[in-house]
């Protein structure tokens, strides 16, 4: 037999002297077939080195079993977690994964989106890139039914589902722990507020402020792209200022930590001076010295929320469910970036 061309079942069927129908039959485990010649089958697929055409039985079914996942980058350990979860209950209801980045582009995320919609996916699992302005590259999905669930990153659509927590209670309380920590001049390090998750933190933060009569500042919203090293610029920035901030919320744990490392090499005493707190309770929060105040919520729990509510959608074409809006738990740790000397 050639080795430059696929193996087919007719290559299967003439070499165990049965019919194509019997040898297709047998490799989807039919139980019309005997146990004796699906073993046949299979021992022969094996060593032929068979590869079931998965693509063209998705035409024939209408269905991949494949979920697309696209998410702003594979490098967080937030989106990790997520994935984790979407695989673990993906993998219970027999469905595979396709897992693209965006790596925080609009374009890219397009890009992916047409390469998810060719590759023929039961439904769409998305956490939107930073720039992302408006939700015409899903379009494709939405006019043939395809479900799509927006997570984390969402935007309002009729025809999808949004789970997220709640970012402006989360940022409040965050800014009003540091408050009654006795910070008063207190700066917030977010990204573009395009997206819902850091328009919202900074509602919370606002919104803290004024319940303590405290002036809300411009100049004190710094738009990052979060990174460690955007965290360590900031620091830069900071400390050329008149009169020092006596406390930052950070937006996420990654640049809190940038401007915490490059600050404390300046002398800057970590709460005392200026008090931190982030947000995604990342593992290396509680590997920096003094331990991170952060918001606490788990991917995992959302990833699994989010695929289970896919699958039930996937299975079922008529679904609706009954909000398009999931809001999941999260919860604020206290550690000592924030505890200001005698206060608890």
């Amino acid at each position: 037999m050639a080795n430059d061309r696929e193996v087919t079942i007719y290559d299967i069927a003439r070499e165990l002297n049965i019919s194509a129908t019997t040898v297709s039959r047998g490799l989807q485990d039919h139980p019309t077939i005997s146990k004796k010649t699906k073993k046949k089958i299979f021992d022969l697929a094996e060593r032929l080195g068979y590869r079931s055409n998965h693509f063209a039985r998705s035409l024939r079914n209408q269905k991949t079993n494949t979920l697309g996942i696209i998410v702003p980058r594979l490098n967080s350990h937030f989106m990790s977690s997520v994935i984790a979860g979407i695989e673990n209950a993906a993998n219970e209801q027999g469905f595979s994964l396709l897992i693209a980045q965006s790596s925080e582009s609009s374009v890219k995320e397009a890009a992916s989106v047409r390469t998810m919609f060719d590759s023929r996916v039961d439904g769409l699992l998305v956490s939107l890139a930073v720039d992302t302005a408006e939700l015409s590259h899903f379009e494709h999905f939405f006019k043939k039914n395809i479900p799509v669930i927006f997570f984390d990153r969402v935007m309002p659509h009729e025809n999808s589902v949004n789970i997220l927590i709640d970012n402006r209670q989360a940022a409040y309380n965050a800014t009003r722990h540091l408050i009654e920590q006795g910070c008063r001049r207190i700066m917030h390090l977010t990204a573009p507020i395009l997206q819902n998750v850091y328009k919202d933190r900074l509602k919370g933060y606002k919104e803290a402020l004024g319940e303590y009569k405290i002036k809300f500042r411009e100049d004190y919203v710094v738009i990052t792209n979060l990174s460690q090293e955007a965290g360590a610029e900031v620091a830069k920035t900071i400390l050329k200022m008149k009169t020092l901030p006596d406390g930052i919320f950070a937006a996420n744990d990654t640049c809190a930590i940038g401007c915490m490392l490059a600050m404390k090499e300046q002398g800057i005493r970590i709460p005392e001076d200026i008090a931190f707190a982030g947000f995604n309770n990342d593992p290396v929060t509680q590997v920096i010295e003094p331990h991170l105040t952060t918001i606490n919520y788990s991917g995992y729990e959302m990833g699994q929320v989010a695929a289970r509510h896919l699958i039930d959608h996937v299975r079922d074409v008529s679904f609706v469910s009954s909000t398009n809006t999931i809001i999941l738990r999260s919860e604020l740790i206290v550690r000592a970036s924030s505890l200001k000397k005698g206060r608890k």
